[in-house]
């Protein structure tokens, strides 16, 4: 299903059942003890947990993140469940909720339906020529579908963070990242991706020996846009993302597409004005607009119906959902077997209809008191993270001083937002296909994103559900957020000593907190704009530091070399900023767990374990997992996050505190003193 793109930086933590006994603040059965920490603190902390949940055959991988996901979808099918019984008034929320999940359900319609909800549509293009109608058909596809070659967005101006801007960044790669196309150690994955394309072009009526021709020219096509496209890395550089055209520059250099039609059909949709784009890659522009010019039209419609058909697979009959997973979950992320029906029925309205379905998951599943408690906890974390800014030995005073400014005007949001999102204009229509209502719903929530071009930004809006298990940072809004699903254990847990939540739920707001300082977020002021505050030599001394994160991370061997395979090595670049974040959390948290202490007697040890050793062990169990090596491979090449092995071992070797607490002076976890960095 098509997601609006939100082309900030959105700083995240990452890529239930109702239960009466009360939660192990540290479960003993998690550890393996066969493992000395100083030898390898993840499988001590987590080994256990790992032998007690091998992976089912549905994931590619499965960790503390996954257990609150399972649960909380067990909450929401209950609860759509139970809407299902009732004669829901129309067009009243529990319909569009209701029908929405019946229609994902319903395998026998699906079934009988096949390829017929998008024949109309494919037809349409395969009549597109170039110019006008290349262009209208991107449009339209890119309204509801997908976002075939480039994509369009609002969000705040980076430069004015109180104004929406309207965004243009590449896009258009079925496969998602350019790396696939390009390096010579997924030529299998590229291949299985042609095959796709040639079972999904079958399935919708093609002859196999033309589909097989379409499959090869689009692969071929999607190579050469991967040769135009801007790395992930790249993608990280926030300031050369930023590059405002008027209409009139983006005729003169972008001339394959015509700008007039394009804002025109978006004018038909109430986006009216548009004066002016901020382009976030020029020369991926520039590479896209001289290969649309030299392919022949035939390739160009067989690519936008490979971009239609990747983005209708999942939600059409089952041979083409099984076509979809046998490439996207099997063969790219090492998955055994689809996940059930009603699980993927289920996230459809929760993800469609996200505020709404959050607005219920509040009131039966959180309780005021943990709102206040995460109150609590934030103000003494960013207690703490002043503490370090006024300490730092490598920044001067009048950088200090904005970083504090910028801390203290944090904007921190909680459980859920005060004022819950409008579905009203949303119609859902049992009636249609139940790919026509995906699209219906696509079509939505880009116009709500659309229609706040030229308006001041609503710094009050969410960016996740309440039912979301995650938190996040958002630069332009300079906030804070933490869903109300994130709080349950192994995060918070109100039965744990706090050295436990400190280690975790602690340590999550510290990393959010941390992004506001990250190799991105620090180029942004405390109103939220893209503003240099450093000076040049303090900037100096940040980036000094943070190029040893990048050397120490490059040089973990993620998965040994296999045949043909080399060895893969972790992309320190690509997760600087989650890493930062990540040490930062620790630190800050620590400092926050200590300060709580003034005037109060050391606690005792429990099971065996000091405060400290436990607020270390509650940090690594946050990041338990299986995880299989295609997904391995697929998440160090695309995600910003670390794997959960080297968040854990990786990060605590530079942490003086972490040695201190469990008395470790050598070892394969002891990093010499003149190794390590400390940013934050």
């Amino acid at each position: 299903m098509k997601k609006v793109i939100l082309f900030a930086t959105l700083a995240c933590m990452m890529s239930c059942n109702d239960k009466t006994a009360k939660t192990p603040a540290i479960d003993p059965s998690n550890f393996d003890l066969s493992v000395a920490p100083n030898e390898g603190f993840y499988q001590y902390a987590t080994g256990g947990w790992q032998a007690k949940n091998p992976l089912k055959p549905e994931f590619s991988r499965f960790g503390s993140f996954d257990v609150l996901r399972e649960n909380n979808e067990v909450r929401i099918n209950d609860l759509f469940q139970e809407m299902t019984k009732i004669e829901a008034a129309p067009g009243s929320v529990d319909q569009k909720i209701s029908d929405l999940y019946k229609m994902g359900l319903d395998s026998v319609r699906l079934n009988k339906e096949g390829a017929e909800p998008v024949k109309a549509d494919l037809a349409a293009i395969m009549q597109v020529e170039k110019g006008p109608t290349l262009t209208k058909a991107l449009t339209e596809m890119m309204l509801d579908v997908g976002n075939p070659l480039f994509a369009f967005g609002v969000m705040a101006d980076l430069m004015d963070s109180n104004t929406n801007a309207f965004y243009l960044e590449q896009s258009g790669l079925g496969m998602g990242n350019r790396d696939y196309y390009l390096e010579e150690s997924n030529a299998a994955l590229k291949k299985g991706y042609e095959e796709l394309l040639a079972k999904l072009f079958v399935l919708s009526g093609t002859e196999e020996a033309e589909a097989k021709r379409a499959a090869a020219d689009v692969v071929a096509f999607e190579t050469e846009l991967a040769r135009a496209s801007w790395s992930n890395v790249e993608l990280r550089d926030i300031a050369r993302s930023y590059n405002p055209m008027s209409v009139a520059d983006l005729k003169k250099r972008y001339d394959a597409i015509d700008w007039e039609v394009l804002f025109d059909e978006l004018g038909k949709v109430q986006v009216a004005g548009i004066d002016r784009a901020i382009v976030g890659q020029p020369s991926f522009f520039e590479g896209m607009n001289k290969l649309v010019k030299q392919t022949p039209i035939e390739t160009l419609r067989y690519y936008l119906a490979a971009q239609y058909l990747t983005s209708a697979a999942s939600y059409l009959s089952d041979d083409f959902y099984a076509a979809s997973f046998d490439f996207f979950g099997r063969q790219m992320a090492g998955k055994e077997e689809q996940r059930p029906r009603w699980k993927r029925a289920m996230s459809i309205p929760n993800s469609v209809l996200g505020e709404a379905v959050g607005e219920m998951y509040v009131a039966k599943y959180f309780p005021a008191k943990d709102k206040e408690r995460m109150l609590e906890l934030v103000g003494n974390l960013q207690t703490a993270l002043g503490e370090h800014i006024a300490a730092l030995d490598w920044m001067s005073d009048a950088t200090k001083a904005k970083a504090q400014e910028k801390l203290a005007s944090f904007h921190v949001k909680i459980g859920y937002p005060d004022k819950w999102k409008d579905y009203s204009t949303l119609t859902i229509d049992p009636s249609e296909s139940y790919w026509q209502n995906i699209k219906a719903a696509s079509l939505w929530g880009t116009l709500d994103n659309l229609r706040k071009f030229g308006k001041p930004v609503d710094k009050d809006e969410w960016l996740m559900s309440p039912q979301t298990v995650n938190a996040y940072y958002n630069p332009t809004t300079n906030e804070i957020c933490f869903p109300a699903a994130i709080l349950q254990p192994p995060f918070y847990n109100p039965d744990a000593d706090d050295a436990v939540n400190y280690g975790a739920i602690g340590v999550v707001i510290g990393h959010e907190m941390t992004h506001g300082f990250d190799d991105q977020g620090r180029n942004f002021d405390k109103d939220g704009n893209m503003n240099n505050w450093w000076t040049e030599e303090d900037a100096a001394a940040f980036k000094a530091k943070t190029d040893i994160l990048v050397k120490q991370f490059d040089a973990i061997e993620v998965l040994p070399a296999k045949g043909d395979q080399p060895a893969l090595f972790a992309n320190g670049a690509l997760c600087l900023g989650e890493n930062i974040a990540d040490q930062g959390g620790l630190r800050v948290a620590y400092t926050a767990y200590h300060n709580s202490l003034e005037g109060k007697e050391k606690p005792a040890p429990i099971d065996g374990f000091t405060p400290e050793q436990r607020f270390y062990l509650a940090y690594a169990q946050l990041w338990a997992q299986n995880i299989r090596d295609e997904e391995i491979a697929r998440l160090t090449k695309l995600d910003v996050h670390s794997l959960g092995k080297w968040r854990v071992d990786a990060t605590l070797r530079n942490l003086q505190d972490f040695y201190d607490a469990f008395s470790i002076t050598d070892g394969a976890m002891y990093m010499p003193v003149e190794e390590r960095v400390i940013i934050w």
